[in-house]
């Protein structure tokens, strides 16, 4: 289930288009296998290697982490609620 506002007014958007597109109808509920949700676990990273010998361990809400591009190069930024 999508949580975030945006996402959702985006996949709406896309799913009206897909379907007008191809004169198709798609069912606003259906079953998704737990094979192909235990497939796709694995290409959540929970460790990110970057460059040489810096380790990012991930054990939490990965909704915390975002990833971008600047001029100055790639980047991670990391939100955190508390410092332990």
């Amino acid at each position: 289930m999508l949580h975030h506002q945006d996402f959702i007014e985006s996949f709406d958007k896309y799913k009206q288009h897909y379907v007008a597109e191809r004169d198709i109808e798609i069912a606003d509920n259906f079953s998704i296998s737990p094979a192909a949700v235990k497939s796709q676990n694995r290409a959540y990273k929970s460790v990110i290697k970057l460059d040489k010998n810096f380790h990012i361990y991930i054990h939490g809400n990965r909704e915390m982490i975002e990833h971008g591009e600047d001029s100055k190069g790639r980047y991670y930024k990391l939100y955190f609620n508390n410092e332990e």
